[in-house]
């Protein structure tokens, strides 16, 4: 059977009109249209994850989604380029895609949207700052407890280490290069070695206490089982290791 012809992409100004127009209409033939006129657009970037371990179909559908939001969300008076602006969503929506899917053990749903929320704010504070922000920059931009930030970067080595920067091939090399956009999981690993430098500055026992409650996610009554003392008594040692890795830190 012959191929059917490809369709001819409307011209920059026709798709321009057809974004103002469903902005202000929502129509959804008008939705169709764009999103056949962007699918190569969302192929291309879901082609660059490729190689990550995922099958590029399901990464096309992903990018797909991502690229359905980006045509909901689009505000043409805003005088962004849409192409920019899909660029962005879709890249998101499959990076979202590898965080849900690529965690090693089941961890709360509650951390992981903390952990993901808190990798958000560390990508903005280091843009605004210059720099990979403090945990107490981080605990005071956000709100969020010192505490529960620790425990969500702590939780964020449940993450696979399958990394969105692994070189690509000699084609296209490592994502990041291509896109030209900076990787947050560089301000991350700071954030991460500032914590471990001053985890390893803590008294055995203070240390080993948050290993087993942060690193092997038991409880205070599991850990008072395994070290041979009372949950009270545990509970304190948290507190203490908490105050100084606080302190450690702010230092």
């Amino acid at each position: 059977m012959p191929r059917r012809p490809r369709q001819k992409r409307p011209s920059k100004a026709v798709l321009r009109d057809q974004l103002t127009q469903f902005h202000e209409t929502r129509d959804p033939k008008l939705r169709d249209e764009l999103i056949l006129a962007y699918s190569d657009l969302a192929a291309y970037l879901a082609r660059k994850f490729g190689n990550r371990g995922e099958p590029v179909e399901d990464l096309i559908q992903v990018a797909s989604i991502g690229l359905l939001k980006a045509i909901d969300r689009f505000d043409p008076a805003r005088g962004t380029e849409f192409t920019t602006y899909a660029t962005a969503t879709v890249v998101g929506e499959i990076k979202r895609h590898f965080r849900d899917k690529f965690w090693a053990i089941r961890v709360p749903r509650r951390l992981r949207e903390l952990n993901n929320s808190l990798m958000k704010a560390v990508e903005t504070l280091a843009q605004q700052i210059g720099r990979s922000p403090t945990i107490p920059e981080i605990v005071d931009a956000t709100g969020v407890p010192f505490e529960e930030v620790v425990e969500a970067f702590e939780l964020g080595h449940a993450y696979s280490p399958i990394s969105l920067d692994a070189e690509g091939d000699e084609e296209h090399g490592a994502l990041a290069s291509s896109l030209g956009e900076e990787d947050p999981a560089l301000a991350r690993l700071e954030v991460r070695h500032t914590l471990e430098g001053a985890l390893q500055r803590l008294p055995e026992r203070l240390r080993e206490v948050i290993r087993l409650r942060y690193y092997e996610s038991l409880s205070q009554a599991d850990i008072a089982t395994r070290l041979g003392i009372s949950q009270i008594h545990v509970s304190r040692i948290q507190r203490e290791a908490l105050r100084r890795l606080r302190s450690l830190i702010e230092a």
